[in-house]
């Protein structure tokens, strides 16, 4: 499962620079891919709409999701913004 956070504003006028935290906290079956993003000054900042995808698997889609949005939740910058609603139908589908 693949959670996109992107900056307050995308897709219009959205900031860059702002620096994100929490990125070290992430562990086990996730995985953050960078899209939008840059190193200023030693520190990992946004510089894209579509700033991070955090990603996770699971033994189902619903353990999955609930790694993803577990990582998403310790991951800021200013802005930060996400669906609440991935993976739902792939959850049901399971069912």
């Amino acid at each position: 499962v693949g959670i996109v956070l992107a900056a307050g504003g995308y897709p219009e006028s959205y900031n860059k620079g702002d620096t994100i935290t929490g990125l070290e906290q992430t562990s086990g079956n996730t995985k953050v891919f960078h899209a939008g993003t840059t190193i200023k000054d030693g520190k990992v900042v946004t510089s894209g709409g579509r700033v991070l995808c955090v990603t996770a698997t699971g033994a189902t889609v619903k353990d999955a999701q609930q790694q993803a949005y577990a990582a998403v939740d310790k991951i800021n910058f200013n802005g930060r913004y996400f669906r609440k609603d991935i993976a739902y139908r792939a959850i049901e589908n399971q069912a």
